[in-house]
């Protein structure tokens, strides 16, 4: 399958998925949207009131904020994949639950992997915790990682400085990095594609093992 075709098998599973108790209360799924070819992601937590109404990511104040920062950064929305680590609207806007982030875990899994990027860009704590253990945002906001074989980036959520105004700058010098930090993401994974491929006949070697899932700790 193609990364379209996987894309909207998986948008058209999440819209009646009953796989936790979030389907009860939505009105709309929202599985993700943007370039299938992308080669920088960014994921969200949730859906919010307007995510819901509407079924797409980002579409409220913070949404028209996330626009702003991409256009700064040299980005245009259609050109880069949105979602969220849930795809249905967590209740009062609460964080996802254990069971929810679960539940939706195979949806996320398969999006990574048709779409491929270079680089993941996490917004708020929830989708950092997802794939940087123990990790403070506050901390490592703007700094680079490398989790499961490609880069990670820990942004604030921009609501949370719409919310703080005083992380409003912050986070547009946060996003003001990403060109250069997806040049160096596709100077490394490059470099490892030639070095794997250079030792795939080396006595036990085992290339498999380089897919294995490894969550970074930080403290």
């Amino acid at each position: 399958m193609t990364p379209e075709e996987i894309l909207d098998e998986i948008a058209q599973q999440t819209r009646v998925c009953t796989r936790c108790p979030l389907h009860l209360s939505r009105k709309n799924a929202v599985p993700g949207e943007g370039n299938p070819h992308s080669r920088i992601m960014f994921i969200g937590e949730g859906p919010g009131f307007y995510e819901n109404e509407q079924g797409r990511p980002f579409v409220g104040a913070a949404g028209n904020f996330l626009d702003e920062l991409l256009g700064d950064a040299g980005f245009k929305r259609e050109e880069v994949f949105i979602t969220n680590v849930v795809k249905c609207r967590p209740p009062g806007n609460r964080d996802p639950e254990p069971e929810e982030l679960n539940a939706c875990k195979f949806y996320l899994e398969r999006q990574i992997s048709a779409i491929n990027p270079d680089v993941i860009v996490t917004l708020g704590r929830v989708s950092m915790n997802y794939f940087i253990d123990k990790g403070k945002i506050s901390l490592i906001h703007g700094r680079d990682f490398w989790s499961r074989g490609r880069m990670v980036v820990a942004m604030y959520h921009p609501a949370a400085a719409l919310h703080q105004p005083s992380l409003r700058n912050v986070v547009k010098e946060d996003f003001a990095k990403l060109p250069s930090l997806m040049k160096k993401a596709q100077a490394a994974r490059q470099t490892s594609t030639v070095s794997q491929d250079a030792n795939l006949d080396l006595p036990g070697d085992d290339p498999a093992g380089n897919d294995q899932p490894e969550q970074l700790s930080l403290f």
